[in-house]
């Protein structure tokens, strides 16, 4: 008999996978400039020019130097860069202790959940989410609870948090600059969350673990402050991926911080490692550890993404389309003109214009646009979200 849970996740891909698979055999029959792929999160900015030259440096080093295992919890040079660079921006004190190297932001997420949580443990998160939460909570054998999105500015509905508390509650996951909504927690919120977390694990006499998922934290638009949250909230892991900052997705490379402050640390970071041993997340690649010490603070280059954000919103707020102002990240929420998002999405396909339906992410409703595309693809699109929009005019 097979495992009839992974036979679910594996037989029912991704609906993003599923649009962007779609996409590359249309662009094969009408041509590549006639589908406007707003799929997925695949950065259009190239990695940076320190990441090729660090990558050709390394490349002239011994063999066994490169290519060789690394310690389970990553590179201890790797790991000191990391403490140095986070220590300067934030102000704080960790060292390469702190911090464990993972497969890029998928593992980092799944072994820190892993590594804290028992059978019949919750987990909550806030809608809009990113639907691979739910797989990795449920790999966990917890179960996750969802609080529904507060449309108004798709900050924390803490009214509806509230009532999903319990003492059941393992722990908190936030997204921050948000995937798909593109909002920002505010100082004000992460400061309201602690606060509430903090009073419930008093009443609970349990640990609350709060995990900061921040692949989208170096794209802010405007001067937008991301609030660092280990600094509001003690009990907090920060999972982190170079994936979008330093546009590296398919080289799957990030981390997990434990800072000292955690209950239990030291278990902490034991049981981390124990968790990326067991599932099979062991030695993030060591190429990549060593470009990215080299590369510490490169600086993200947004002037693409802001540019492309502007283009789009005001493109389509003057069509007539209600949409959430990004203040991060490179997605757009746009509300869908009918309930069904699903179906504004299959009629959008009607002219190859590809949009995620926002039901996966737990906020029916909208649809979410990756424009972390070419400015032409934008171009070219308007027009044809205009004669979408006119369907329903």
């Amino acid at each position: 008999m097979l495992n009839e849970q992974m036979f679910e996740y594996g037989s029912k891909s991704s609906v993003i996978r599923e649009l962007f698979a779609y996409g590359l055999e249309r662009k094969k029959i009408v041509g590549e400039d006639k589908v406007y792929d707003f799929s997925i999160g695949n950065p259009s900015i190239p990695a940076p020019s320190n990441i090729k030259k660090a990558l050709l440096e390394l490349l002239e080093e011994p063999a066994e130097a490169l290519h060789g295992y690394s310690p389970a919890a990553g590179e201890i040079e790797v790991r000191k860069c990391l403490s140095e660079s986070v220590n300067r921006r934030f102000g704080t004190a960790y060292t390469a202790d702190n911090f464990y190297m993972t497969v890029g932001a998928a593992a980092a997420l799944s072994i820190s959940i892993q590594a804290v949580t028992n059978p019949e443990d919750e987990w909550i998160t806030f809608a809009p989410f990113f639907p691979e939460y739910r797989v990795w909570v449920e790999q966990a054998k917890a179960k996750l609870l969802v609080v529904p999105a507060e449309t108004e500015n798709f900050q924390i509905y803490f009214e509806e948090l509230k009532k999903l508390l319990s003492p059941k509650t393992k722990g908190i996951i936030i997204n921050s600059p948000n995937n798909p909504s593109g909002v920002v927690y505010s100082e004000e919120t992460i400061k309201r969350l602690a606060a509430l977390l903090e009073e419930k694990q008093k009443e609970y006499g349990t640990t609350i673990y709060l995990i900061s998922d921040e692949p989208y934290r170096e794209i802010v638009y405007d001067n937008i402050e991301v609030p660092y949250v280990p600094k509001y909230y003690p009990n907090t892991m920060v999972c982190y991926s170079y994936s979008k900052s330093l546009s590296l997705p398919g080289e799957r490379i990030g981390y997990i911080l434990t800072p000292d402050e955690v209950d239990e640390s030291q278990r902490l970071r034991a049981a981390i490692a124990g968790a990326g041993r067991a599932l099979g997340y062991v030695c993030a690649p060591v190429l990549f550890q060593k470009a990215i010490a080299r590369c510490i603070d490169t600086p993200t280059d947004i002037r693409a993404y802001k540019s492309n954000r502007d283009l789009l919103y005001n493109g389509l707020v003057s069509l007539g389309y209600e949409c959430v102002r990004p203040q991060g990240a490179f997605y757009l929420f746009v509300k869908s003109p009918e309930p069904d998002a699903y179906a504004f999405s299959e009629r959008a396909k009607k002219y190859d214009l590809l949009i995620v339906p926002s039901d996966s992410f737990g906020c029916a409703g909208y649809v979410r646009i990756s424009y972390c595309v070419s400015e032409k693809t934008i171009k070219d699109a308007l027009p044809v979200f205009a004669q979408l929009i006119k369907e329903y005019q």
